[in-house]
């Protein structure tokens, strides 16, 4: 099998080879260069020490020399070059105690995580492939390599990337490599958030996003989204629904864009329902509430997960108003784009749409049409540049203290009374009707 190499990445293994060194691209690069996808990036083993290497580059960044790495630069881009490596004892579920390098090549590619990414590629050589990788491939299946309880005992967050990869591939989970990860799931308890947080995004991000129902069914969840868990067997007794509350969102997961914070806000959503379900004496269920507590309990996980700043403003922004159904009159949707912030709606529409198509179909056509109206008076709105916000006034704060509006609390309710005045009439967003009613209120 040929795989077409970058000119640097086979400008950096022939240099290696050329004096008297192993050198092959490993690891994810082949895997989707078989694949056909452009690889990320590109990374090389070798036979090579880290002294060696950085004696024959000129341009080199000592990314984890400890374990092997050097990145060489070539052209303003960087390739990690890893010496061949045995990983001895692993204390802590993640780092091995020591790493021994190895002369041998099959040696490094043992230590690997699944089959699939254990295959190396030279020009010299051909495709190394010792475990059966490309029949993986062929057959969509994520194995480990060698025995899968090792694999997942020397660092437990590869369970999470066994169900990652069947994500982003479309593969299934070889049935032993799922045995041993739903033994080990516990162990999942050892990984950092910040490494559980990219693991989740990448599958969220994936076509296959539904597998969120692989992370809660080998008991992955219950160690770092216990709240998922409640929602996969929260049941939904209402005619609106048809799915537990969990197999409702991962419809919903869906039927949004791959885009991070729409995925995250669907994923979330709903994650209230569990803690403010009722049942009314006709076993009716209702989650009154849902959304002010699922924006408090979003908040609380994207927190653990070390989430930015950023992120958990705007997803507790979809997950409070996901359900938000204003009159559908032009004041009424004013005053709930004045509330929510105008540029989170075309985002909220999308996560409404696939929020009803991910219910029964009771009423689902009035619900979508709804929705379309809601969006179409929006676009009215926001084309006319209807007043919105204090910054969208005819006056400001210097004009109403030269009235004699006394600075301070009394300015600021002046202000907001005119903003919920011009919401009600955005017609009379004039300085001199605005200062007329401020002179007013000020005899």
């Amino acid at each position: 099998m040929k795989i077409k190499l970058p000119e640097d990445v086979k400008n950096i293994i022939d240099t290696l080879e050329e004096h008297g060194f192993e050198a092959y691209a490993v690891g994810g690069c082949v895997r989707d260069s078989i694949l056909g996808k452009d690889p990320a990036d590109w990374d090389i083993t070798t036979s090579a020490k880290p002294e060696q290497v950085k004696a024959l580059f000129k341009s080199t960044i000592d990314t984890g020399i400890q374990h092997g790495t050097v990145t060489v630069l070539l052209h303003h881009v960087g390739y990690e070059v890893t010496t061949y490596r045995i990983d001895g004892e692993y204390e802590d579920g993640r780092h091995p105690k020591e790493v021994l390098f190895t002369p041998n090549l099959l040696e490094d590619l043992k230590r690997r995580d699944f089959t699939i990414n254990a295959m190396a590629y030279n020009d010299s050589h051909g495709l190394v492939d010792e475990f059966d990788g490309i029949g993986d491939l062929e057959r969509g299946i994520i194995r480990c390599v060698g025995d899968p309880k090792q694999r997942f005992t020397e660092d437990a967050l590869r369970m999470m990337r066994a169900v990652r990869f069947a994500a982003q591939l479309g593969f299934e989970i070889e049935e032993a490599t799922r045995e041993a990860a739903r033994e080990l799931a516990p162990t999942l308890a050892k990984v950092s958030a910040e490494r559980i947080q990219v693991e989740l995004v990448k599958l969220l991000l994936s076509d296959h996003p539904h597998l969120m129902r692989d992370l809660y069914e080998l008991g992955l969840t219950a160690v770092f989204l216990p709240e998922w868990d409640l929602c996969m067997v929260t049941e939904q007794h209402t005619i609106h629904h048809a799915y537990t509350v969990g197999e409702h969102t991962i419809r919903v997961l869906g039927n949004v864009p791959a885009d991070r914070v729409l995925r995250l806000s669907a994923l979330l959503h709903d994650i209230a329902k569990p803690e403010c379900k009722t049942t009314d004496a006709e076993g009716n269920d209702h989650f009154d509430g849902h959304p002010v507590r699922g924006k408090e309990m979003a908040r609380e996980i994207l927190r653990r997960l070390k989430f930015d700043n950023d992120t958990m403003k705007r997803v507790q922004t979809f997950v409070r108003y996901h359900d938000e159904r204003p009159e559908l009159d032009e004041r009424a949707i004013r005053w709930a784009l004045s509330e929510i912030g105008a540029d989170a709606f075309p985002e909220l529409f999308t996560l409404k749409r696939a929020d009803t198509l991910g219910q029964s179909e009771y009423m689902r056509r009035e619900k979508l049409e709804a929705i379309d109206r809601f969006e179409a008076i929006y676009q009215e709105i926001m084309e006319r540049k209807d007043p919105l916000t204090m910054k969208d006034l005819a006056v400001n704060g210097q004009d109403l203290m030269a009235l004699g509006v006394e600075r301070g609390p009394v300015l600021g309710e002046t202000l907001k009374r005119l903003l919920a005045h011009v919401l009600d009439n955005p017609e009379e967003n004039t300085r001199e009707r605005l200062l007329e009613i401020t002179r007013g209120e000020l005899l």
